[in-house]
């Protein structure tokens, strides 16, 4: 299967630090792979709806719900475009991961089948010093991966506050001209061995 991405932007602001970092990384793909980027703000979901007591979940066939589905399926690699709000990814990427469980639960797609051995990748700009407060993120991530059977080819991270601030990352914009070249591993929860 050829590679291609889907980019799911998850911030509330245009152009901010997060998709400006993602899209340094994406410059560095080899030709011809294809990628789609999706922005939350632009194509909202709506609350979802937990109905796996009630009935199972209808296939959309139209409206945001199906776009980011059938991107979904057809992408060989996701990459969840989030800022870090609150120490974890925004209300925007949570809600589209919230989908996930629904599509679990879709007859007809298969979903978890689908996902297995894709790869899901991070990319998150923070504004505190201290990478480590985006571990909870980190997390998030890894552990989606490991309960669908993906790969996880971590996160990608950046330094900044107001726009333009994670060009001034040097790190951060070194570390985007190889983070998709990276192997990725089988995700593990991080109990297992």
């Amino acid at each position: 299967m050829t590679r291609r991405f889907l980019f799911v932007l998850g911030s509330s602001r245009e152009d901010g630090n997060t998709e400006t970092l993602a899209r340094r990384a994406a410059e560095q793909l080899p030709e011809g792979v294809e990628q789609q980027w999706i922005d939350l703000a632009a194509h909202p979901l709506p609350d979802f709806e937990d109905l796996r007591h009630d009935s199972d979940h209808a296939r959309p066939t139209e409206g945001n719900v199906a776009l980011l589905l059938d991107a979904t399926l057809a992408a060989t690699d996701i990459v969840i475009v989030s800022p870090l709000y609150w120490y974890t990814v925004s209300a925007h990427a949570k809600r589209y991961l919230d989908y996930w469980s629904g599509w679990l639960r879709t007859p007809g797609i298969d979903f978890k089948a689908t996902m297995a051995g894709r790869t899901l990748w991070g990319v998150t700009v923070l504004s505190e010093y201290e990478q480590v407060v985006a571990d909870p993120l980190v997390g998030a991530l890894n552990n989606s991966a490991a309960y669908m059977g993906m790969r996880f080819g971590g996160v990608l991270l950046g330094n900044g506050s107001k726009p333009g601030d994670v060009l001034n990352d040097g790190e951060a914009l070194k570390n985007a001209k190889t983070f998709f070249q990276r192997e990725a591993p089988l995700a593990k929860f991080p109990y297992e061995s």
